[in-house]
C-alpha cells in the first residue's frame, strides 16, 4: 500500500474552556518535565512556548547525562549525587535516545585547578608546593567518589589506560601515556523535551507551541493568562503558574508577571563546535586546560566529532547566543594540544551556542555559578506561581518532582512520585537492545540501508515502525527530501511532535541539517507550510 498523507490529519489545540490547575510558560525541558509529571498525578495542565519546544538552551547542551565530574571540586555533592542516581534511572526509560559512552581522561603535569574553586584554595593552604596542580591522585579520588555516589548498577566501573598501547592513545599527542577511563552517558537533548511533551499530552495535558504568552495576572485565586499564537489571542485561567523560560524566566516575573522578586538569573552562554571526525573510535576525551577549564570531545553523528564548551557570560535572552570566532578559536587550540593533528577552523563544519539560565548565587565567575536548580514559590496574598531557576538536563525528572512537591502545597495533588522507570515513547525495550531492534527493523523493511534503520531506531525506537507503516519500498514513504528524510517522517514529526518549521525537522528533532543542502531544507519548508495551509 502506498503512503497517503491525508490519512494522518495534523492535530490543533484549543484554549481550555474553565480554570486549570497548572499553567506551564515554557516548553523546554524543566517545563516538559513538570507538565509531563503533574498530568501524571491527575492534574490539569497547559504548556505554552513562544517557539519551538526546546529552541533555546534544551537543544543547545553538550547532550550527557552526567553526575558532572568537575562539580565535585566545588564541593556540590548534592547534585552530583543526584545526577549519578539519574543517569541510570533515564537510560533505563529511554534506551534509543540515550546511551552508554565511555569516557578518556588523560593525565599530565600541567593540569591544573581553576584558581577559584573550594578544592583549589583548600590544596593551595595545605600543599602550597603544588602551584595550583590538579595531581593525579586526586582525579582518581574523584573518580572513586563518581564510581560509588550513585549506586552504579548498569556502568562499568572506572580503569586506567596505558596510551602507550591502547587505541585510545593513537589521535593523542605522544607526550600523553596515561588515562582514566570512566563512564557517563550520551542524550539526545531535543528529543528528550519531545518526547516528554508527547507523554504529558497522552496524561491530559495541552501543549501549545508557537504560543506567546503576553501577560497574566492575578484575579482572586486564580491567574488570568494572555497568549497569542500566530495572531490568534485566548485567554486562560489557571490555579497556579510555573515560570520555566529558561533564559526568560527573570523577563518573565518582570515584564510578564510584574512581580517584585528579589530572586535573579545568571546567563551562562556555552558555545560548541562540529569538526569532521577526529578519530576512529567510540569513546569520548575529557580535556584538561591549563586555565582550570575542561572540554568534551564526543564522537557525533557518525562522521562528527563534538567539542565544547566555553563559558562567558550572557547579557541578555534576547541576544542570539552564537559561538563567536574567539570561542571557536579557543575550543580549536584546547584540543589541539592532546591531538597530534591540529584542529583549525577550517574543519569546523557547524557550531551552536546556548544560554542557561543559572541561578544566580554571587560566584565570581561564569564557570564557577552553581549548576543546581532553585525553586522559588512567589504567592503576594493570590494565586501562586513557582519560578524555576538554573537546573542541568541529567537533573530535570528530579527537578519535575520536586517542583511538582511545591505545587502540592498550594493545589491538591493525591497521586505520589511515578516518572521513575516509566519508558517514553519507543523506549520500551531493554538497555542494550538497539542492534536487536534494528536487525529486525531492517529485515522487516529490506529497503532501509543499515545507517537508515539505525537512524530510525535511534530517533524514534519502538515507534519506527509505526512511520514505516506497510511500505514495501522506499516510495511508499512519499517524497524523498535528502539524507533519508522521507515524507512519511516529516509528517509524523508535524503530527506526533509538534514540528512547524523545517527547522524544528532537521537541527531539532534529527541533526539530518548536517547532511542536507539549503535547497533540500528549502523543500521541506515548502512542504510543511503548504500541508499547515
Amino acid at each position: 500500500m502506498a503512503f497517503d498523507p491525508e490519512m494522518t490529519p495534523a492535530i490543533a489545540g484549543s484554549a481550555p474552556q474553565s480554570p486549570l490547575d497548572l499553567f506551564v510558560i515554557g516548553g523546554g525541558i524543566n517545563g516538559c518535565g513538570i507538565a509531563r509529571d503533574a498530568a501524571g498525578r491527575g492534574l490539569s495542565v497547559a504548556l505554552a512556548e513562544m517557539n519551538d519546544l526546546a529552541s533555546a538552551t534544551s537543544s543547545a547542551s553538550t547532550k550527557l547525562f552526567h553526575g558532572g565530574l568537575r562539580y565535585l571540586e566545588y564541593f556540590e555533592v548534592r547534585l552530583v549525587r543526584e545526577s549519578l542516581i539519574e543517569r541510570e534511572t533515564l537510560l533505563r526509560a529511554m534506551p534509543h535516545i540515550s546511551w552508554p559512552m565511555r569516557f578518556v581522561l588523560p593525565v599530565h603535569r600541567d593540569m591544573r585547578f581553576e584558581s577559584t574553586t573550594p578544592t583549589s584554595r583548600l590544596l593551595s593552604t595545605v600543599m602550597p608546593w603544588m602551584k595550583g596542580r590538579r595531581p593525579a591522585w586526586l582525579i582518581r579520588f574523584g573518580l572513586f567518589l563518581y564510581d560509588n555516589l550513585g549506586g552504579r548498577k548498569i556502568l562499568p566501573a572506572t580503569s586506567t589506560l596505558d596510551l602507550t598501547r591502547a587505541p585510545e592513545g593513537v589521535p593523542l599527542d605522544d607526550r600523553f601515556e596515561k588515562a582514566f577511563e570512566y563512564s557517563d552517558a550520551w542524550v539526545e537533548d531535543a528529543r528528550l523535551v519531545v518526547l516528554n511533551a508527547r507523554d504529558a499530552e497522552a496524561r491530559g495535558a495541552q501543549i501549545m507551541v508557537r504560543t506567546k504568552v503576553l501577560d497574566a495576572v492575578r484575579e482572586g485565586d486564580l491567574w488570568r493568562i494572555e497568549t497569542d499564537s500566530n495572531g490568534t489571542r485566548a485567554t486562560h485561567y489557571a490555579r497556579m503558574l510555573v515560570n520555566a523560560a529558561g533564559p526568560w524566566v527573570g523577563d518573565v516575573i518582570r515584564t510578564k508577571l510584574d512581580l517584585n522578586s528579589r530572586e535573579g538569573v545568571r546567563l551562562v552562554r556555552g558555545s560548541h563546535i562540529v569538526t569532521k571526525r577526529l578519530y576512529d573510535h567510540d569513546k569520548c576525551y575529557f580535556f584538561q586546560g591549563t586555565d582550570g577549564r575542561i572540554i568534551f570531545s564526543i564522537p557525533y553523528e557518525t562522521d562528527f566529532t563534538l567539542i565544547g564548551t566555553t563559558d562567558a557570560d550572557h547579557q541578555t535572552p534576547d541576544e542570539k547566543p552564537v559561538c563567536t570566532e574567539a570561542e571557536r578559536d579557543y575550543l580549536c587550540a584546547f584540543a589541539s594540544n592532546y591531538f597530534k593533528k591540529p584542529v583549525t577552523p577550517q574543519d569546523v563544519v557547524w557550531s551552536y551556542s546556548g544560554v542557561r539560565p543559572l541561578y544566580d548565587d554571587g560566584a565570581s565567575s561564569a564557570a564557577a555559578a552553581t549548576r543546581d536548580y532553585t525553586l522559588k514559590v512567589d504567592t503576594d496574598g493570590g494565586a501562586p506561581v513557582l519560578n524555576i531557576f538554573g537546573g542541568k538536563i541529567t537533573t530535570y525528572r528530579k527537578l519535575a518532582e520536586h517542583a511538582v512537591e511545591k505545587i502540592a502545597q498550594h493545589l491538591e495533588v493525591r497521586k505520589p512520585d511515578w516518572t521513575a522507570g516509566v519508558a517514553l515513547a519507543g523506549g520500551d525495550f531493554a538497555v542494550g537492545d538497539v542492534d536487536l531492534l534494528v536487525e529486525r527493523l531492517a529485515a522487516a523493511y529490506p529497503f532501509l540501508s543499515a545507517r537508515w534503520a539505525r537512524r530510525l531506531i535511534r530517533a524514534y525506537g519502538t515507534e519506527a515502525n509505526l512511520i514505516l507503516g506497510t511500505a514495501t519500498q522506499a516510495s511508499d514513504l512519499g517524497r524523498d527530501f535528502g539524507a533519508s528524510l522521507s515524507e512519511a517522517e516529516v509528517i509524523w514529526l508535524m503530527d506526533k511532535e509538534y514540528a512547524r518549521h523545517a527547522e524544528d525537522v532537521v537541527w531539532r528533532r534529527s541533526k539530518l541539517g548536517l547532511r542536507m543542502s539549503e535547497d533540500e531544507i528549502g523543500a521541506v519548508e515548502a512542504f510543511m507550510a503548504a500541508r499547515r495551509a
